[in-house]
């Protein structure tokens, strides 16, 4: 891994690839985006650290492992949790890495579809970046649906344990009101995200914060106020097998609880996305990836112990009769405050904590959504492109921001007729994600292989080895989180996964087929406009 100077004008003869020498008269990010064919137009004010900030929000450790924690005890406990996490967070940062050496020679707003479209050679650009592109956007839109429909459901929790628990007579919100949470939940990411980028890399730096300090108050709190806790041997050698979904084998029960692990550490494709806004972006976008990863992987690992620590007896914590209704975490929290006070309000403030990160995930989330769309519709790719790739006199794509907002509460509209149909929408955001995230690395170590010129952050003879062990781990969690999850398989217990993936990928193919290879020619430069 290294830091360089790449001669300007060295690319080779595919697809035309070239580095930019550091601009000493202004900002290397924003010649280098000159040189790929694209004018400022979004503010460059972003540093480093805000860069970052957008990346480890959206990441949230706090998000995805107090969401998915039913998960991870239902499937391994304790061993999958601790030991699965460093096996999901050692592939990711092959991803990273490899995501992060492209994004210093392509700092732009479109990112992996941009990439890929350079990656692949003239003959295969256009078809490449609308792959990539439609993959990549409806797996963000899919991301922020989950996590802010995830924020109204704890949401849901907390009403209900603040009102007495459902073994006390507490109020359980019906699933029209929780999506009508999750609809004022957008509502409000749309309107903060609407304000100028200052205002929202402060509010990004806050969020990082947030989540930074709120793991270390929750993983030191909940364990100390517990009065039963768990031993080290129970934390780090118990193999929970008791599940309910008729699955006995050891490595198919850990295989499945890896997917706490893996769905927590998605959306740090936000840093490259926030390149053009980014000051020294082919420097500061690929740090922002692998930083945002790494620490969350270390962040991530003390509050899963700390959590984890405060467990005694699974079955109980997954029992939709406990008072917070099954909602593990909850009642983990709950529980260790009232054992020792005789009250739960402390474990209330707890999960007031982790709603508060979940609502700057989600706010982050809309963020990259949206800079996502702005880029793809500048090169035509989207209905009305004309009207998703307009800023305001902040230089802001408002109108983006609000499509991908409304979006968002459109694919969560199925909860309302079936969970099941939910659940396969938003698995676009763990599995169609990491497919876009893994394309334009496959071409990077096929057809550009020899003519791929690195930036200023590169991993130098690594390059092509660390690709592949990434695209080959994005292979692999395709298929297994495509297995089914309980046994016997029924309609209401498929795993409706590979269903929702394959039909996103027969929709962009047909509508490729069908429609764009007549017109969409992959990125378009618009210095001349």
């Amino acid at each position: 891994m290294t830091f360089s100077k790449s001669p300007a004008g060295s690319g080779g003869s595919g697809g035309g690839i070239t580095a930019v020498d550091v601009d000493r008269s202004g900002d290397s990010g924003q010649a280098r985006l000159n040189e790929l064919g694209y004018k400022q137009e979004l503010k460059r004010d972003l540093s480093l650290l805000s860069n970052f900030a957008f990346s480890f929000t959206i990441i949230s450790v706090l998000t995805g492992v107090t969401t998915l924690y039913n998960t991870g005890l239902n499937y391994g406990g304790p061993v999958t949790m601790t030991f699965g996490w460093f096996v999901a967070g050692a592939f990711t940062m092959t991803v990273g890495l490899s995501m992060a050496e492209i994004c210093s020679s392509f700092p732009t707003s479109g990112g992996l579809y941009y990439w890929s479209a350079r990656l692949s050679g003239n003959r295969w650009a256009p078809f490449a970046s609308w792959i990539t592109g439609w993959f990549n956007i409806v797996g963000q839109w899919a991301v922020t649906t989950s996590v802010d429909y995830s924020l109204a459901q704890l949401i849901q929790v907390i009403i209900l344990l603040s009102t007495g628990g459902a073994n006390g007579g507490g109020y359980l919100a019906s699933k029209y009101v929780v999506i009508a949470f999750h609809a004022a939940i957008l509502l409000s990411h749309a309107i903060i995200n609407s304000l100028p980028i200052s205002w929202l890399s402060f509010f990004g730096q806050f969020a990082a914060a947030w989540n930074m300090l709120g793991v270390f108050v929750l993983m030191i709190a909940v364990p100390t106020v517990a009065t039963e806790r768990a031993s080290a041997k129970f934390v780090f050698t118990h193999f929970n097998t008791d599940n309910s979904a008729g699955i006995h084998s050891n490595l198919y029960i850990f295989v499945l609880g890896l997917l706490m692990s893996q769905y927590t550490l998605t959306g740090y494709d936000a840093s490259a996305h926030m390149t053009e806004e980014t000051k020294n972006a082919d420097r500061n976008g690929p740090i922002g990836i692998i930083s945002a990863i790494g620490i969350s992987i270390v962040v991530g690992w003390g509050y899963i112990l700390g959590i984890t620590f405060a467990v005694k007896d699974i079955p109980s914590l997954l029992s939709p009769d406990n008072d917070a209704g099954g909602y593990a975490i909850a009642q983990v929290f709950y529980q260790a405050f009232k054992s020792r006070y005789g009250s739960g309000v402390g474990g209330i403030v707890c999960l007031g904590i982790v709603a508060v990160a979940i609502y700057f995930c989600g706010m982050s989330s809309v963020t990259s959504n949206s800079r996502m769309a702005y880029a793809f519709s500048r090169d035509g790719a989207m209905p009305l492109s004309s009207v998703w790739h307009k800023v305001n006199k902040h230089e802001v794509p408002i109108n983006a921001v609000w499509l991908s907002a409304f979006i968002s509460l459109c694919m969560a509209l199925p909860s309302l007729g079936s969970l099941v149909a939910f659940q396969a929408m938003v698995s676009i955001a763990t599995i169609g994600l990491y497919i876009a995230y893994a394309l334009p690395i496959f071409f990077r170590v096929t057809l550009a292989r020899k003519y791929f010129v690195p930036g200023p952050f590169n991993l130098g003879r690594y390059g092509v080895v660390v690709g592949w062990v990434a695209v080959l781990w994005v292979a692999t969690i395709t298929v297994l989180f495509s297995l089914p999850v309980t046994y016997p398989v029924t309609k209401d217990t498929l795993n409706y996964t590979p269903v929702a993936v394959g039909g996103l990928f027969i929709l962009v193919l047909a509508s490729w087929i069908f429609s764009a290879r007549h017109w969409f020619k992959g990125p378009v430069t618009n210095l001349g406009g």
